[in-house]
């Protein structure tokens, strides 16, 4: 039997409205619920995949690695929590060796972000966005039973120096060994490793006499392991100054410009002070972030 047309053009339009609602719209139906206009100015790839995916190392407090090398908590995981809430999309963590599969990984767009923190220099600019979010000093970790002989850092004259190879740390041994030999002392003998524990583990096994790493993350060491370590922190007067450090995305996914905004969202509705605050580093905050500073460093 043959339908009327009357009828046809209903079922038509009933079919059409169904197949919209189910998402075979327009790219509006397809925008989350509540989306701002921070989620609106994110690149089209991330949109899609709904996920900005950050490269990490092993670098306590930052990013505390469990024992199944999958599980991240820290400092990291929560500004990546708070920034993927006002861009309103997911964020998660790949456990990469170091700095150097870090920033090879971006650039081969396996990933779209690292978030160091990592030192803002003029180099890495020609790459990356630096978004500037703390600063810090360079602090190294002595084991109590070998620390007879280091008590300031003067002491690291001619001494075995563990640190992350390619981090800011390895930056700043260079420094204080240019320091050492206008002393007339020995220099440094700096050992890369490719992450915290690394170094950390070099100290207490005596491979090195001590271990270099940020400040705050010498603290945290030496909450859990204050009976095992002392620490010395370099002075100004021996380079150390004080760094800008930052997260780095790809300059040519054009997410940089949209993680400096997302980054004043979290300074504004008080996310990053209660991040910084809880994890004790109130001394390294800074007041407001920002994008690319090494020209004026």
């Amino acid at each position: 039997m043959r339908l009327p047309r009357t009828i046809l053009a209903g079922v038509a339009a009933l079919a059409l409205a169904g197949a919209a609602a189910c998402g075979g719209g327009d790219d509006e139906t397809q925008r989350p619920a509540g989306a701002t206009a921070l989620y609106d100015a994110l690149p089209d790839s991330i949109k899609e995949a709904g996920v900005i995916r950050f490269a990490g190392d092993s670098h306590p407090p930052y990013r505390i690695v469990a024992n199944d090398g999958k599980t991240v908590t820290g400092i990291d995981k929560e500004l990546q929590d708070a920034l993927g809430k006002v861009l309103g999309v997911r964020t998660e963590i790949s456990i990469v060796s170091g700095l150097p599969a870090a920033l090879s990984g971006m650039l081969a767009s396996r990933y779209d972000a690292f978030n160091g923190p990592v030192k803002d220099t003029a180099e890495r600019e020609k790459q990356f966005d630096a978004i500037v979010w703390m600063v810090t000093r360079t602090s190294y970790l002595i084991p109590k039973a070998g620390s007879s002989a280091i008590k300031s850092s003067d002491d690291l004259c001619g001494k075995r120096v563990a640190g992350t190879a390619g981090s800011i740390v390895e930056d700043q041994a260079k420094r204080l060994t240019d320091w050492c030999v206008k002393q007339g002392k020995p220099g440094i003998d700096f050992i890369g490793f490719a992450d915290t524990n690394g170094t950390i583990l070099a100290a207490k096994s005596g491979r090195a006499d001590a271990a270099g790493m940020t400040e705050s993350a010498a603290l945290d060491v030496l909450g859990k392991e204050k009976d095992a370590f002392t620490y010395v922190t370099q002075t100004e007067e021996q380079g150390a100054g004080v760094d800008q450090l930052a997260m780095l995305v790809p300059k040519s996914s054009g997410l940089g410009p949209v993680m400096l905004d997302a980054f004043k969202e979290i300074f504004k509705n008080g996310e990053y002070k209660k991040i910084m605050d809880k994890y004790g580093l109130q001394k390294v905050a800074v007041e407001e972030p920002k994008m690319n500073t090494a020209a004026t460093q």
